[in-house]
């Protein structure tokens, strides 16, 4: 939201390593992608505090593919002995960025539990945009407070956007204050909650409209984009993204506009490109440093909740589906988010919000928000529509706290909405409740009985898992080789050795790495057809990817293979047939898309 919570926590943990308060810094966070954003940031900190001849200048990154982003092997842990792979030994080092999972697993009943929390213990640990953890990943979060505080850490939590019910529960204390934004402390062996109202940033103010015509809306994007400004439009699927996309994609184009696209179904290599792409168009690289490519054309970049937080794009005119208000408050943060950025003379800050009726949606909310109604809550979306219907503008930062207050303060129901409240708390035969999600969570939290191995650690909660296409333009065995051959997407080819022995450690690592910027995640009904175990063998790829235990028959691979055709179809594996219900292609532009047959 641009409030300057990173610095402030930062500086924070600056002043307790200064006093010797503190032994290293912990930062989590939600995702991989977040996790990568604040790295550099951090590592610029550390240099910044720490002496030249330091060896702790650069920070670890934790997460599960954080071995991408190193581009040379450290030194290797002895093998066989899983107490010294870096997952486990990470948390040891004094500093450290990674996603909140790596932290969490320190309170639960797994193996290697304790080297996590020792390696925490004394430390500050900065969990950033807790806001966004369902109740099953916060019930986890709580108990990792809880536990820090025992080992006299110091916790900050930052969240643009959290209620004060749920800020209580955090710090197990009434609070009081409603000023924002607000700083709440809880010394150690204190009773009394310290509150610090903060000056406030310059005000912001959107006008705001709320409209039910799609149609409306898509001729009003182009509009602005002929003028020459930069278009935000957010929707809360990918499907209904790429959807949008394929709309206003050619009619831009004709109107002499560019237009964009950016969600979760790219493969790794092709969604970094497109985001740099996009943050040099629609971020400070367009205009700082005497750059006009901000002004140079319009643009329409059409995205998902990726663009909610992390990437620092400024657009002057946005356009959301309607989504709960702690949301709606994120994507407001892109629109005209820098003071100084050069905007078209005809801009104005403005948002539409398409929404449904209020009434039709407590009637029928999965009717009237549509596919959105399986992505949120629709109590949450009702509630939060009754806030925003009557609403001409928004004053950030001034508004946060009222609407975020009236959205999921605690209220008794009736009628369709006490339905909706029961759902949210007991569940649906499609949706797990908030009182199953906290339960399950305090499963993974109990002490009795065996330890679990740690990649059986369930840290989030998912109804299904999701699947890894790994993407290429070819695939063969060649016998004068005696290895499988991969063409890339990008025409690369990559030679895999039956041979384990004639690649080195290093070798079979950087091609790892490779193959795994061609991977995209996508849901098991919309993911090609399995590959025979042995198949996949015979071609290398088991020294790359993990495809099973053969010895269990439940050890499922979630690794699937594609081929992308010269038309972008998917084509399976030897001439397979890719998809019994869905027709599939990828292309650059569109990403990963299933359209039923």
């Amino acid at each position: 939201m641009g409030l300057g919570k990173t610095e402030a926590a930062l500086y924070a943990a600056y002043k307790l390593l200064e006093k010797e308060q503190a032994g290293g810094i912990y930062f989590a966070l939600p995702t991989q992608l977040t996790s990568n954003k604040i790295y550099d940031r951090f590592n610029s900190f550390l240099k910044q505090i720490l002496q030249q001849d330091c060896p702790h200048r650069k920070a670890l990154l934790l997460h599960a593919n954080a071995w991408l982003m190193e581009t040379e092997m450290g030194e290797e842990g002895r093998p066989g002995g899983a107490w010294f792979n870096q997952s486990k030994r990470g948390l040891l080092a004094p500093f450290a960025v990674g996603t909140i999972d790596q932290a969490l697993m320190a309170a639960m009943n797994v193996k290697h539990g304790f080297v996590r929390a020792f390696g925490l213990a004394g430390k500050v640990v900065i969990l950033d945009e807790v806001h966004t953890y369902d109740a099953y990943t916060g019930t986890l979060m709580d108990a990792l407070i809880k536990l820090l505080r025992a080992l006299d850490c110091t916790v900050i939590v930052l969240s643009a956007t959290l209620n004060q019910e749920r800020r209580q529960q955090l710090i197990n204390k009434p609070t009081a204050s409603m000023a924002y934004p607000l700083i709440t402390a809880l010394p150690k062996n204190a009773e009394k909650v310290i509150e610090i109202d903060v000056v406030p940033p310059q005000s912001s103010i959107t006008q705001l409209q709320l409209i039910q015509d799609d149609n409306l809306a898509l001729e009003e994007a182009l509009k602005r984009a002929e003028q020459g400004q930069q278009v935000l439009w957010l929707e809360n699927t990918v499907k209904e993204a790429q959807e949008r996309y394929l709309q206003l994609a050619a009619r831009a184009k004709n109107l002499g506009a560019d237009c964009g696209l950016l969600h979760s179904r790219y493969t790794f290599e092709h969604r970094q490109n497109l985001e740099e792409k996009w943050v040099n168009l629609y971020g400070k690289p367009a205009w700082e440093n005497g750059s006009d490519n901000r002004n140079a054309q319009g643009r329409i970049l059409v995205g998902t909740q990726v663009l909610e937080q992390s990437i620092d794009i400024d657009a002057d005119f946005l356009i959301s589906q309607f989504a709960p208000t702690d949301m709606l408050l994120q994507r407001f943060g892109r629109l005209w988010r820098h003071k100084h950025t050069p905007r078209n003379k005809q801009a104005v800050q403005e948002a539409w919000l398409l929404v449904p009726e209020l009434e039709k949606a407590i009637a029928q909310p999965t009717a009237a928000f549509g596919s959105s109604a399986y992505v949120y809550s629709p109590y949450v979306l009702c509630r939060s529509l009754e806030v925003w219907q009557q609403l001409k503008r928004v004053n950030l930062p001034s508004d946060i706290r009222t609407l975020i207050e009236a959205t999921y303060q605690s209220r008794p129901e009736e009628g369709e909405m006490a339905r909706w409240l029961h759902e949210l708390e007991e569940g649906t035969s499609h949706r797990k409740g908030r009182k199953a999600l906290q339960q399950m969570a305090l499963t993974g939290l109990a002490q009795t009985g065996n330890t679990m191995p740690e990649s059986h650690a369930q840290t989030r909660y998912s109804e299904t898992d999701s699947f890894e296409v790994l993407l290429l333009k070819g695939i063969y065995y060649d016998k004068e080789q005696q290895a499988g051959v991969l063409t890339l997407l990008n025409s690369e080819q990559v030679v895999l050795p039956l041979n384990r022995n004639k690649l080195s450690r290093k070798a079979w690592r950087d091609i790892t790495a490779k193959l795994m910027t061609q991977l995209v995640y996508v849901r098991p009904n919309e993911a090609p057809k399995q590959v025979d175990r042995k198949r996949l063998q015979g071609l290398g790829l088991h020294y790359c990817f993990y495809l099973g235990n053969p010895a269990w028959p439940q050890d499922e691979s979630l690794l699937r293979l594609a081929l992308v055709a010269d038309s972008d179809e998917l084509q399976g594996f030897e001439n397979n047939l890719v998809n019994e219900k869905y027709n599939i292609e990828y292309r650059q532009d569109l990403g990963y898309r299933a359209v039923k047959n």
